[in-house]
This record gives C-alpha cells, structure tokens and sequence, in this order.
C-alpha cells in the first residue's frame, strides 16, 4: 500500500560525502514525517535523522554538525546529506514515513560503506 524506495548510498573514503533520497509512494492521506535510521551491523537500529510536517528536525548526536536533512512531506520526499563520512558511520540507512498509523513503514535500506 505504502512503497519507501532509497537511494544513493555506496562506497565512499573517510572524509568524503554522499546524499540519500527517499521517495514514498502509494495510497495514503498525510505524512507527518520522514526521516533517515541507520543499522550498524551487531548493533540497533537508530535515528539518524528526521522531518516533521511543519520543518522541524531531529538528529541523532552522533550525526549533528555531519549530516543535514532535508524534505518535503507533502511531495513525500526526504534527502539526508552526509558529510565528512567515518568508517564507523558504515551502515544500512533506512528511509523511515511515520502516516499517523500505528504500523511500521520502512524502505528496504541502502548500504553505505566507509572505507579506504
């Protein structure tokens, strides 16, 4: 019903930069968010970052200073751009859409890997 498509990660080397974008698509009403989470391997999944529907943000600490986010929940898109990448920050990135449901909407993730 509801489709989180991701893209844009990849191999990049420490210091560098990536983009990701989001696009959802389907049958629903409003998306009151949309946001970015990220799964270390061994690790919980965690917010990286997100957007609300009137432009608010939240980081997760490890991403302020790094990483923007940016979006429009009525176009049902969101970006996050990545700066100055560490090999820790290697991960699956997951596009997040929170419709005021109580089920789970996920994207299928896209890899991002910091190494040399």
């Amino acid at each position: 019903q509801v489709q989180l498509v991701e893209s844009g990660g990849g191999l990049v080397q420490p210091g560098g930069s990536l983009t990701l974008s989001c696009v959802a698509s389907g049958r629903f009403f409003t998306i009151y968010a949309m946001g970015w989470y990220r799964q270390i391997a061994g690790k919980q999944r965690e917010l990286v970052a997100g957007i609300t529907i009137d432009k608010t943000t939240k980081y997760g600490e490890f991403a302020k200073g790094r990483f923007t986010v940016s979006g429009d929940t009525g176009k049902n898109t969101v970006s996050l751009q990545m700066n100055r990448l560490k090999p820790e920050d290697t991960a699956v990135y997951y596009c997040h859409a929170d419709l005021g449901l109580p089920m789970e909407h996920w994207g299928n993730g896209t890899l991002v890997t910091v190494s040399s």
